[in-house]
């Protein structure tokens, strides 16, 4: 069914009513659209029409039983044809001002991931649509060498994953994370990379050699250590004992190696940050870092509705919690605190992982790649040098 309604494109969440102890259905208006069977192993639990769309398409069963019909979500993965891959920002509180995002959309799944909204750029749903319709740029490797070798290229730090995972399920078969580092390794060129992904141990060969120059470093985000929890908000994505295990092999070939506490959500894994912390400084890990939830633009419905389909006794005090750190709003996309939050709680978190930090001896000592090793890559039709 189709509707030109904004108020159905984006309908409110409502708070969830008080129920008699023992309902079996807390939420029944807050059924989602999308049936369980359909969306299995997503994060997601809704797919909204994008933002930008005049229309929004709404599942409605008009009495002969045809949702029945719709078959499962399946993952999908057309081209992008982007003509350049490096992508850059000026943002004053990143520490990069380049990046590459190897696939646009990310399998992994995960309800929070702030990258969902950008699907909507391309008329998609960043809800099931993010995770489920993926586009991959095969020419990367190619076109990074290209940029790499313009004349008025200067050399700095290239962050890699920090939009959409490099490492995700289709990588194993595309392998195009792999010849972008290929192409920096033949450049001697540095680069930080983020994932939730073992996978990013296929590639060690390749880092370990970077490393030994300062020209690689690797962080994995590990937001829980219960496999429920994780299963259930980062469903793609790897284990938590396997992304340690990752961190312990990365740090075993003499890459560096960060943990990320990403995203802290309070109530629900904020209890847990000592213990991450712990379990990645016993796997090698000498550095770390946190990032509060953040909750721009759709991911905010998508989050409530995931939060109250798995943890509605938690939602109002989740919720709370979030606006407390959050100047009252769900979101605060100020430079400078979108990341940590502001008022009591968030201090009393950051105090908190400072401590764990110091405790374990993480972050005595950071990591600086360096651009020294640069090797401009030469042009098509360029002549080569006699000496």
């Amino acid at each position: 069914m189709r509707s030109t309604s904004t108020a159905l494109k984006h309908p409110p969440v409502p708070a969830p009513p008080t129920e008699p102890a023992g309902a079996t259905t807390p939420f029944p208006q807050l059924e989602v659209a999308i049936d369980r069977q359909r969306r299995r192993g997503r994060g997601a639990q809704s797919n909204d029409s994008g933002r930008f769309e005049a229309e929004a398409r709404v599942a409605f069963d008009d009495g002969w039983q045809s949702l029945d019909e719709l078959p499962p979500f399946k993952t999908t993965v057309g081209l992008d044809t982007a003509r350049k891959v490096i992508t850059r920002n000026d943002s004053p509180d990143i520490g990069f001002d380049r990046s590459i995002n190897p696939y646009r959309g990310c399998e992994h799944g995960c309800v929070y991931c702030f990258a969902r909204p950008t699907h909507a750029f391309l008329g998609l749903s960043p809800g099931l649509d993010f995770e489920s319709k993926l586009f991959a740029k095969p020419d990367a490797p190619a076109l990074l060498e290209k940029e790499l070798a313009a004349p008025d290229y200067e050399p700095k730090m290239i962050a890699i994953g920090t939009n959409t995972d490099p490492y995700q399920p289709i990588e194993r078969d595309s392998k195009i994370m792999r010849g972008i580092l290929e192409v920096l390794e033949r450049a001697s060129h540095p680069v930080g990379i983020v994932t939730k992904s073992a996978l990013v141990t296929r590639d060690i060969d390749i880092l370990s050699r970077m490393a030994k120059r300062n020209l690689a470093k690797v962080a994995l985000s590990v937001t829980t250590l219960d496999p429920k929890l994780a299963r259930s908000m980062e469903p793609r994505a790897s284990t938590p004992a396997n992304r340690l295990e990752a961190l312990r092999q990365l740090s075993d070939a003499g890459i560096p190696t960060t943990v990320m506490v990403a995203p802290v959500i309070p109530a629900l894994n904020d209890m847990e940050i000592e213990r991450i912390l712990d379990a990645a400084a016993h796997a090698g890990v000498k550095e770390a870092s946190y990032v509060l939830l953040r909750l721009p633009l759709e991911v905010r419905d998508l989050f409530r509705e995931w939060l109250m389909a798995n943890y509605p006794d938690r939602y109002r005090h989740v919720f709370t919690l979030i606006r407390d750190m959050r100047g009252g709003r769900d979101y605060d996309s100020q430079w400078g605190t979108r990341m940590k939050g502001t008022g009591p709680i968030a201090w009393m978190i950051g105090r908190r992982f400072e401590i764990a930090c110091a405790k374990l001896g993480l972050n005595k000592k950071r990591v600086k790649l360096t651009t020294d090793h640069f090797a401009r890559p030469n042009r098509a039709g360029q002549q080569l040098s006699l000496f």
